[in-house]
């Protein structure tokens, strides 16, 4: 064999191994957000239906309320409609906006499995949620005044698991057919961004306890981390079509 058939089966073995390792990181980070999604919400549920999470509860909701006077919420008023604005983005209309885009994306790249498989990611997901809101069926905050209506069940937050839901799995699944590591990178922060801050603005706004948002997002991570398995589970048996594949520099290969 020449020397640089040799050059070239090792640079292309090194490459496999890379691509291999960076795999096994995604799939041990996604085992890892499973277990500790469980954990954390098995935890948050047990001392709220103790009533133990009540004073911390208490504690963090009054720190965004002027002091003396729990209708106030910090800052000036262009802030609270600006955190209003925000949490619509977490609301039954926009999440099904920004899902039905995101099967709009994958119809058009022709993969309608895929655009099936996010569909129902979604949709089984905000069914947990809601089932879950039923099962506890937490009163809402009555220690301030709210920013705003609502009218279901506090436990867990609905805002926070569906934006967690819907921006996480379709920032993981959008991210496949990005050309580029730096482009996937950007969308997955991005969802994480938003689904914080769909989170933190249902606290501001009085109408969840801080325990009901960290269950949501933690449901809401569970939930997208396992669609994201799943996913991975399916392209390697060739059941939903697959999008790019990236190379060992991070470039996708066409």
């Amino acid at each position: 064999m020449s020397p640089h058939l040799r050059s070239a089966r090792a640079a292309a073995r090194t490459a496999l191994t890379s691509l291999r390792q960076r795999h096994d990181l995604a799939l041990l980070a996604a085992l890892v957000v499973l277990a500790a999604g469980t954990w954390a919400f098995v935890g948050l549920a047990d001392v709220v239906t103790d009533g133990e999470a009540r004073a911390i509860d208490e504690q963090v909701l009054l720190l965004f309320r002027t002091p003396g006077d729990t209708a106030d919420p910090i800052g000036p008023s262009a802030v609270e409609e600006a955190v209003r604005d925000m949490t619509a983005l977490g609301g039954v209309l926009l999440t099904s906006l920004a899902t039905l885009f995101g099967v709009g994306f994958f119809l058009l790249d022709g993969r309608p499995r895929m655009a099936a498989f996010l569909a129902g990611a979604v949709l089984s997901g905000v069914a947990l949620t809601f089932a879950l809101k039923a099962g506890f069926a937490r009163p809402r905050p009555d220690l301030v005044a709210h920013g705003m209506e609502a009218l279901s069940a506090s436990f867990p937050s609905g805002h926070s698991a569906t934006s967690a839901v819907v921006y996480l799995t379709l920032g993981a699944l959008l991210a496949r057919a990005l050309p580029s590591r730096r482009l996937q990178i950007y969308v997955v922060a991005s969802a994480v961004t938003l689904t914080l801050a769909v989170g933190m603005s249902r606290v501001y706004l009085g109408v969840h306890w801080p325990t009901d948002v960290l269950a949501g997002w933690t449901v809401g991570a569970f939930w997208a981390a396992a669609a994201w398995l799943l996913a991975q589970d399916l392209w390697r048996r060739g059941v939903l079509e697959a999008g790019h594949v990236l190379d060992a520099e991070g470039q996708a290969d066409g």
